[in-house]
C-alpha cells in the first residue's frame, strides 16, 4: 500500500465523516422548526427532546471531522482554521450555545426561563446549518490563502508561518469574504433547507402526536422544494464551472473547464453513488408526501443524503482535484491537494490501523440511537415529572 492510497483513503475516510455530519444536522433543522412547528409550550418540549435526544451525535461528528482533518491533513487545517477563523469562531459559538442551552433550559433555578435557552437553539439551527454549507463551499469555489512552505524547515525563525490568510480588497476578513460568493451563501441555504427537511422527516418518525404529524407534513412539501430551488442551480454551477485540476506528473495546478463534471464521469462508482442518493432523497420524501401513513421517509432521505454527499466530498478531493484552492493573486501553485497537504505516510499509515475500530465505533452509535428510539416520544411521557425530559 503506496502513500498515494493511504492519502486516498484518508481522503475517503475525511468524506464520509463529512457526509455523517451532513444529515445529523437535522438537529440543527429541528431546531430552526421549534417556533414554528410547535403550536404551544407542550409541543415545542416534544420537539426539543425529539432531536434534544441526538444533539450530541451531531457535536461529536462535528468534533471527529476536525479532529481527522487535522490529523490526516494538517496544512488545511492549519491552513483553514488557523486563517479563516471567524468563520470557525462563529461554528464554535453557535454549537457552545447549543450545548448551554440542552443542559440549563431545565435546570432547578434556571431565571432566564427555558425559551430563552430554546431562542439559543434557534439561532444555532438557524446559523450553524448555513455557515457550514458556506464554508464547504469553499473546497470547490477557493479561498484567500497564500502558503510558504520553506518556513516549515526554517530553523533560525526568520520566517514567521506557514500559512496566512491574504486581505480581500484591501479588508483582512480572514474567512469572512466567503459570504461574498453568492455561490458559497447559495449552498449554505441550501443546507438549511436540507436540514429542516430532513427534521421533519425526523418528527415524523420520531413522535406520536397526531397535530405535530399533520402540521409536518404540511411543512416538508414547501421546505424541500426550497433545499431543491437551492440545491439544483448550486450542482449545475458546479457541474458547469472551470475547477482546480492537478498534473500528476508536474504537480502543476491549472484551470480545467467542467473539472467536476469530469470527475463524476471518469469515477463511475462516485456517478452512481450519487445519483442513488438523489433517488433515495426523492424517494424519502415523496413517499412521506403522498402515503398519510408513511413514518419512515427519514431512512431513505438519510441515506440519500450521506450517499450524495459523500459523492460531492470525493469529487472535491479525488482525481487529482486540488480540494482548497487559493483565490489570492499569485498564488495558485499553492492550492492544497491531498497529496501536498497530508501528514507523512508513517502517520497515515499508523492512523490507517486505528481507524479498523471504526465499524465498532458505528455500531455502538446504531445501538445507542435504537435504545434511544425504542418507544415514539408522546405528550404523556413529557408529562412524567420522574423523566428525563429537557
Amino acid at each position: 500500500m503506496s502513500y498515494t492510497f493511504f492519502q486516498e483513503y484518508w481522503w475517503f475516510l475525511i468524506s464520509v465523516l463529512g457526509a455523517l455530519l451532513v444529515f445529523l444536522l437535522f438537529v440543527q433543522g429541528g431546531q430552526s422548526l421549534f417556533f414554528s412547528l410547535g403550536s404551544d409550550k407542550t409541543d415545542r418540549k416534544l420537539l426539543v427532546n425529539s432531536v434534544g435526544r441526538k444533539w450530541e451525535f451531531t457535536f461529536t461528528m462535528l468534533v471527529v471531522f476536525g479532529g481527522a482533518f487535522f490529523a490526516s491533513f494538517p496544512m488545511f487545517y492549519a491552513t483553514s482554521f488557523g486563517g479563516a477563523y471567524w468563520v470557525w469562531m462563529l461554528i464554535l459559538f453557535c454549537f457552545i450555545i447549543q450545548a448551554v442551552s440542552y443542559e440549563y433550559q431545565s435546570k432547578h433555578g434556571n431565571i432566564w426561563g427555558s425559551k430563552t435557552y430554546q431562542v439559543c437553539l434557534f439561532i444555532n439551527g438557524l446559523l450553524a446549518p448555513i455557515l457550514l454549507g458556506t464554508a464547504v463551499s469553499t473546497f470547490f469555489t477557493g479561498a484567500n490563502f497564500s502558503i510558504n512552505r520553506e518556513a516549515i524547515f526554517d530553523l533560525d525563525g526568520t520566517s514567521q508561518v506557514v500559512s496566512q490568510w491574504m486581505t480581500y480588497k484591501g479588508l483582512q476578513l480572514y474567512g469572512l469574504e466567503a459570504v461574498l460568493n453568492p455561490w458559497n451563501v447559495v449552498f449554505g441555504i441550501a443546507i438549511f433547507f436540507l436540514s429542516r427537511t430532513s427534521a421533519l422527516l425526523y418528527f415524523i418518525n420520531n413522535i406520536e402526536d397526531v397535530d405535530l404529524d399533520r402540521n409536518a407534513r404540511r411543512r416538508l412539501a414547501w421546505n424541500a422544494a426550497a433545499f431543491l430551488l437551492f440545491f439544483l442551480p448550486y450542482l449545475s454551477y458546479l457541474l458547469t464551472k472551470e475547477g482546480f485540476a492537478l498534473n500528476p506528473e508536474t504537480s502543476e495546478i491549472f484551470m480545467q473547464p467542467y473539472k467536476y463534471f469530469h470527475n463524476l464521469i471518469e469515477m463511475p462508482l462516485v456517478l452512481v453513488t450519487m445519483l442513488v442518493g438523489v433517488v433515495l432523497v426523492l424517494t424519502g420524501i415523496l413517499m412521506t408526501l403522498l402515503k398519510p401513513n408513511f413514518k419512515k421517509g427519514i431512512w431513505f432521505e438519510g441515506v440519500g443524503v450521506i450517499l450524495t454527499a459523500l459523492a460531492l466530498f470525493l469529487i472535491a478531493g479525488w482525481n487529482n482535484t486540488a480540494y482548497y484552492p487559493t483565490l489570492a493573486d499569485g498564488h495558485l501553485q499553492e492550492s492544497l491537494t491531498i497529496y501536498n497537504s497530508s501528514s507523512s505516510f508513517f502517520t497515515l499509515k499508523t492512523m490507517s490501523y486505528v481507524s479498523l475500530l471504526v465499524p465498532f465505533v458505528a455500531a455502538y452509535m446504531i445501538y445507542a440511537w435504537r435504545a434511544l428510539d425504542l418507544h415514539k416520544i408522546t405528550k404523556r411521557e413529557m408529562e412524567d415529572p420522574h423523566g428525563h425530559n429537557y
